[in-house]
């Protein structure tokens, strides 16, 4: 049952709460926010809502861009990162028309309810379940310059392999020894404790927390599995919570995909099912690794549109530094069972039938969670609209290691973007999936595209300190 006005009102008096803030999220995926006295919140709060200029959002044009918050109840935690005592929100962007507001198509949790309507719709299921994986780096200093002068940047983890002949630090983690590394070597066990404990306490569950393979500061957070809309207002609280749990302990969190040369890159992969009446669809004891024919239709559908959702999926040109062969990262459009270089992985560990599922192995949390998690589906529902067999249009199963095949084989797979421009080409010949019932509004992807193609040309423009490297002296 969900909260009340008066829960929330409640929960403002129990706790002694004084501002009441309300977080949004921008085109980009990032979180801005606005802020009460809460002594100003009552029951017109959640009617009215608080009004905000969608322009800066990039979601409107600017003589259209005047819109309302509507704060969701359910989503009401306690901010552990404000002194003053203070409870969180986020909500849904409402367009201003009279008599009544009606949602902004445009805005990301709106998007995602209405590719679930649209799975609802469909008659294929009534829940989509998914689990993503959270990889993240955690440094102790980082600091970059891209200026006439200067392009650089800088990181350093106090335990990494380049810190060997530091005078006093003795703990050192060689490269790419990182994976599960116990103490003294798993210097930040404290600070990911406590981000889990925030977890927790924000309502969302936590599987484990470990460090992964790289030994420059990575590690990986995994919650259980949620429902989509609430794992994607997940994925936003639980960014948050790692960024601002590593400042109290002196470090930086990054989500960048790619940040050091050499080093596995951080992914997001995202684990998925469905259910209908509280039953597995993608359950079946005599399919191909126990998964259903929808499973396979489901996958198919995201394998034929793989390269126009890593546009959404994969929305940075650094994503593409991560997508590379020789780091457990996929490059291959296949899918195959245990088996981490291909972009669809079905774990073996699985076996329940209300468990059985399969992983998108590519996105990463540069990502807007709730463009990425409803694209996700809409590739999938247009898979088993279309009776999309991935093993008929050659997609695997692929059961060898993808990464040792001999080049003449390599050269007869299907390969991902290897640029966000790539994918962003994709995605501008391939979009009907994703409008289908305007779910994505064609104006949000046009105004999408246009933001990444710029993004593109400013990245491409800068020179590089590699090509100093390399071209300096010629």
């Amino acid at each position: 049952m969900g909260k009340t006005v008066q829960d929330i009102l409640a929960m403002i008096r129990e706790h002694g709460i004084q501002m009441v803030d309300f977080k949004m999220v921008d085109i980009n995926g990032q979180y801005r926010h606005v802020t009460i006295p809460a002594q100003n919140f009552s029951e017109d709060t959640m009617v009215s809502g608080i009004g905000f200029d969608a322009s800066n959002y990039g979601y409107a044009v600017v003589e259209k861009s005047d819109m309302v918050f509507i704060p969701d109840p359910d989503t009401a935690v306690i901010d552990p990162f404000c002194e003053i005592p203070t409870l969180s929100m986020t909500g849904n962007a409402m367009i201003i028309d009279s008599p009544e507001n009606r949602p902004l198509p445009q805005y990301p949790r709106n998007i995602i309810r209405a590719a679930v309507q649209q799975m609802k719709d469909s008659g294929v299921a009534d829940t989509m379940l998914i689990l993503p994986e959270f990889e993240f780096y955690l440094f102790d200093q980082v600091g970059w310059e891209v200026s006439s002068r200067e392009i650089s940047a800088s990181v350093d983890a106090v335990q990494s392999y380049w810190n060997s002949a530091v005078e006093g630090r003795g703990v050192v983690v060689p490269k790419q020894k990182n994976y599960h590394i116990a103490k003294p070597f798993d210097v930040s066990y404290e600070c990911r404790s406590e981000m889990c404990m925030h977890m927790a306490d924000a309502g969302i569950a936590i599987n484990y927390h470990h460090p992964e393979v790289a030994a420059s500061g990575q590690f990986e957070i995994e919650p259980q599995l949620g429902e989509v809309v609430h794992m994607a207002d997940a994925t936003m609280m639980i960014k948050y919570i790692i960024h601002n749990t590593a400042l109290k302990y002196g470090k930086s969190a990054t989500f960048m995909p790619k940040p050091v040369y050499g080093e596995a890159g951080s992914g997001m992969h995202v684990h998925m099912l469905l259910m209908k009446d509280g039953k597995p669809v993608f359950s079946d004891d005599e399919g191909y690794a126990h998964l259903s024919r929808e499973a396979h239709y489901f996958m198919g559908g995201l394998l034929k549109h793989i390269h126009s959702l890593c546009a959404l999926t994969n929305p940075s040109t650094n994503s593409f530094k991560r997508l590379v062969p020789g780091f457990e990262a996929p490059v291959t459009v296949g899918y195959a069972t245990s088996n981490r270089s291909a972009v669809i992985r079905i774990p073996a560990y699985a076996k329940s039938p209300d468990k059985r599922r399969f992983e998108l192995r590519n996105p990463d949390a540069t990502c807007n969670p709730y463009f990425c998690y409803a694209a996700i589906l809409m590739a999938g529902l247009d898979g088993i609209k279309n009776k999309i067999d991935p093993h008929e249009n050659g997609w695997g199963p692929f059961d060898v290691n993808l990464y040792h095949l001999p080049e003449e084989e390599k050269a007869k797979l299907q390969g991902l973007p290897t640029s966000l421009d790539e994918a962003l080409d994709a995605l501008e010949a391939d979009q009907d999936y994703l409008t289908a019932g305007g779910v994505f509004p064609k104006e949000l992807l046009a105004n999408f595209i246009a933001a990444k193609r710029a993004e593109c040309r400013r990245m491409a423009a800068i020179p590089h300190p590699a090509e100093f490297e390399s071209y300096y002296n010629l």
